[in-house]
Formats: structure tokens, sequence, C-alpha cells
């Protein structure tokens, strides 16, 4: 059974890599629930919160690398909110995975659909885009607000295992004014930062399962590379529709298991 469960890992892997890329989510949004549940619908075993958060932080650090590269050569990532929401990102995330181990699993999978709602409603507000033209080395935004705000969602993604870019992207569009594509290239990097923090911290609390960790890695990062090239060829309408129809739908499955214990 082993062998098929890592296959089936790896071809997880390679769709959360693929929806990671295209919609500038670390993956864990998609993983979490697809690890949860497919597993267990297959007949290959079930992993608990706990694990799927661990293995899925791993997944995130390798979809985020390798999603920041090809939006990187687009040219939409802004170095100064990788700098500014990246650091505190990672410092929230080092500190919310090791807090982690000392919460149940069921209050964390409380969180991470609490926190999934909320993203998804707001996603769903029409916007109108501002600054299309703007280049992100030109990107003006307030830079206090933002570093609290991803202090914050680090703190709580670091505890989930997934480093909060559902939450990142309507933060960023609505709340700080930041054009859509920008957001989608650079939420990578900063989610990138606090998957390296959180990946720390649950090695060194040893929770994470290295062989299923491995195998989402070997799916994800051509997922991710292929993704990423079809972003630039959708709409930012779109994408940002398909990024909160996606949130939505596991906020919803997952309160459902929260409140049925299925």
């Amino acid at each position: 059974m082993e062998i098929p469960f890592l296959i089936t890992l790896v071809m997880l892997g390679l769709g959360g890599g693929v929806l990671s890329g295209l919609l500038g989510l670390g993956g864990a949004i998609f993983m979490i629930p697809l690890l949860l549940y497919v597993p267990p619908l297959l007949g290959m075993g079930h992993l608990d919160m706990k694990q799927v958060a661990a293995v899925s932080m791993v997944q995130v650090l390798s979809a985020s690398l390798s999603g920041l590269i090809v939006h990187h050569k687009n040219k939409f990532v802004s170095k100064s909110l990788l700098i500014t929401m990246g650091l505190c990102n990672a410092v929230g995330n080092l500190a919310g995975s090791l807090f982690s181990k000392q919460v149940n699993s069921a209050f964390l999978l409380a969180i991470f659909a609490s926190m999934a709602i909320i993203a998804a409603i707001t996603m769903f507000v029409p916007k109108r885009e501002q600054g299309l033209d703007i280049k992100p080395e030109d990107l003006v935004y307030n830079k206090p607000l933002a570093a609290v705000i991803s202090l914050a969602i680090g703190l709580f993604g670091g505890m989930v295992g997934a480093p909060g870019a559902f939450i990142y992207i309507p933060v960023m569009i609505y709340l700080l004014g930041i054009p859509t594509r920008i957001v989608i290239g650079s939420t990578l990097g900063i989610v990138l930062l606090g998957a390296i923090m959180g990946t720390i911290g649950k090695a060194m609390t040893g929770q994470i399962i290295w062989p299923y960790a491995l195998a989402l890695v070997i799916g994800t990062i051509p997922g991710a590379q292929l993704g990423g090239r079809l972003s630039k060829k959708t709409s930012t309408e779109h994408l940002r529709l398909a990024i909160a129809s996606i949130i939505a739908i596991t906020g919803l499955r997952m309160w459902y298991q929260i409140i049925t214990g299925q």
C-alpha cells in the first residue's frame, strides 16, 4: 500500500502545484483538503490534520519557490512586498508552527475553515482594478499596515500549516489596493519565506513525515511551473473568481466535517 500511496501523493502534488502557480496560492488551500479526503476515498489510508498540516507546509515551500520563479520572469513580483510582508509572515509562521503542537487537530481545522470562508466572501465582492500599468518597483502602499497584517496571518497560518496566501490575496487586493497580477506574483514570494520558517518549526518538533512530504514535492515543482505560465494568459477577473470559488468550497466542506464529524 505504501508505494501506491506515494504515487497518489505525487499526483496530488502535481495538481496542487498547477493551481498554486496559476492562482498565486502557496498550495495549502488545495493540498490540505486533498490530503484529508482523497487518500481515504481511494482506500489508501488516512492522515490526521496535524500530519497533513506538516507535510503540506513542505509542499507549499516547493510550490511557492517554483511558481515565484515563473512570475518573476513575467515581472509581476514586488521586492518591497516580499521584504515588508514576507519577513513578518516568516516570523509569524515560525511562532505558529512551534505552538501548533500544543493545539488539537479539530481546533486547527476550525481555524483554517473560518479563515477560508472570510477570504472567499471578500473575493466575491466586485472590484475595479486600479493601477494596471504600475510596475512592481513603483508600487506604493501602507507598509506599517501591511507588516501588522502579515504578522497576524503568519501566526495563524503557521498553526494550520498554511502560510496564508488565500488570506493575503483578498487583503492585498481590497485593503492595500494592489493590482491583482502583482498580488498573485508577490504572494508566492511572501508565503515562501513563511513556509521556510514554518517547515523549520514543524521539523524541529518532529511533525513532518518526510517520505510523504518529498512525494508531494516531486509532483508540485513541475505543476507550479506550468500553472505560472498559464496565469499570464488568464484574465484577472477570471483568476479572482476562481480563487474565491475554490476557497469557498474548501471552507464549507471543512465546516461540514467539523459539524458532522465525518
